[in-house]
């Protein structure tokens, strides 16, 4: 049986450098960081104090002040990506859609933990009478998916996937399949995290993960830089609209970049400690069932995420994976202004490399004040400047504790 081509017809996005995708775009083609101290809570007490917050983002533009109520953040900005994404394809305008043929895939790493932890608090001082009836479905990973179905009426599969920083591409790469297989016609698909909290940002503290440079938020997450010492938080959620190419051809949709392979693989290594070989067969696969060789590849987003090791272990990676070529082709972290959007990450990123394709542009990545060469980190990193660039074929890496990998491969649209 002959796979369906899956493209790519509508993105949506709310981040730290912007709350819809022309002014994300914008941002981070001029290279300004989202990232400043927190205001969510008082982080006075923690080692780390900053993190890449959602700005001036207003629910009501997507759902009622009191339905929001019902949902945790995390909700909020995946149905607001969803909404955004479902908008920029005009699905509402398809006379006749068969929503029965539609589904909703977009998952988070943590979920409501915000909720979680503001519930546990009320509950200590005031008793289990305090707990509100909506808590549960206010926090559930699936929700997201489960509530933009209700909006739209789709019918198709709807279902939130959870592998924690890997979350958004596994979700949009497992999406893709369905429709390959014809289990679907369209799926909006990514992934989306709302865990700048006390017990968010404690937890990463906690585990010395976390950049502690906070007297700097703008620079602090410096991807292959000599003096990078952790990643920074962030917040938000980006979403795709996949849709079968014969059924997007018919009714003349606007196609930003075709999907064409999806990698998944484990490290089988370590909780929290990447290895090379892992993520450098989850790129291999998708390459592989994307039919590329590595030299089509033009462009990476990485998974990038300012750590010393994990941006190393990348590097070292796509070495393996891609062997010479490495050395041709431009990779950036679009972390260095994002920060890391944890669940939501592999889904902003994969919109981050179609919106590549589809300009020939790549974002730089800022903060790269010493390159990291000595150490090995020797890549073209696209170092403070975007750059005009050919972009025939792209991956998207996403890298997950427990040793989960996922890589997505893109490639500019061809009729």
């Amino acid at each position: 049986m002959s796979k369906k081509r899956v493209v790519i017809t509508g993105l949506g996005q709310v981040s730290p450098v912007g709350n819809d995708i022309t002014t994300a775009w914008q941002n981070l083609l001029a290279g300004k960081s989202g990232i400043g101290t927190i205001t969510h809570f008082d982080a006075s007490s923690l080692a780390c104090q900053i993190a890449g917050e959602v700005k001036n983002f207003d629910v009501t533009q997507y759902i009622s002040a009191k339905e929001a109520r019902r949902m945790d953040s995390f909700i909020h900005f995946g149905v607001a990506a969803a909404l955004q994404a479902i908008a920029d394809a005009g699905l509402d305008d398809i006379p006749g859609l068969d929503k029965t043929r539609v589904g909703v895939n977009i998952g988070a790493g943590i979920g409501g933990l915000p909720a979680i932890e503001a519930t546990a608090r009320a509950v200590v001082e005031h008793g289990v009478r305090k707990i509100n009836p909506f808590f549960i479905p206010s926090s559930l990973i699936n929700l997201i998916s489960g509530h933009v179905t209700i909006m739209k009426g789709y019918q198709g599969p709807s279902y939130g996937m959870v592998s924690a920083c890997t979350t958004g591409a596994h979700s949009i790469g497992d999406s893709a399949r369905l429709i390959k297989y014809g289990d679907a016609d369209i799926m909006i698909a990514g992934g989306a995290e709302g865990a700048i909290c006390e017990l968010g940002v404690g937890g990463f503290a906690a585990m010395k993960a976390l950049s502690t440079r906070n007297d700097d938020p703008a620079t602090a997450s410096r991807p292959w830089d000599k003096e990078r010492d952790g990643f920074v938080m962030g917040e938000g959620a980006g979403v795709m609209v996949l849709e079968e190419y014969e059924h997007a051809r018919k009714r003349g949709a606007r196609i930003y970049a075709e999907l064409v392979g999806f990698g998944m693989s484990s490290d089988a290594y370590h909780i929290t400690a990447p290895n090379t070989e892992g993520p450098a067969l989850g790129v291999m696969r998708a390459l592989k069932d994307g039919g590329l060789n590595p030299e089509d590849v033009d462009y990476v987003n990485a998974h990038g995420t300012s750590t010393p090791l994990g941006d190393l272990n990348e590097t070292n990676a796509l070495k393996l994976a891609l062997g010479e070529h490495a050395q041709k082709l431009v990779v950036n972290s679009t972390k260095s202004m994002t920060g890391h959007l944890l669940g939501g990450a592999g889904g902003v990123e994969a919109v981050y490399t179609v919106m590549a394709i589809h300009t020939q542009k790549s974002p730089p990545t800022i903060n790269i004040f010493e390159q990291d060469i000595e150490a090995g980190c020797d890549l073209d990193y696209c170092a403070n400047e975007a750059r005009d660039l050919t972009i025939r074929a792209a991956i998207s890496n996403s890298f997950g504790f427990g040793g989960t990998n996922g890589s997505l491969a893109f490639k500019r649209f061809e009729d």
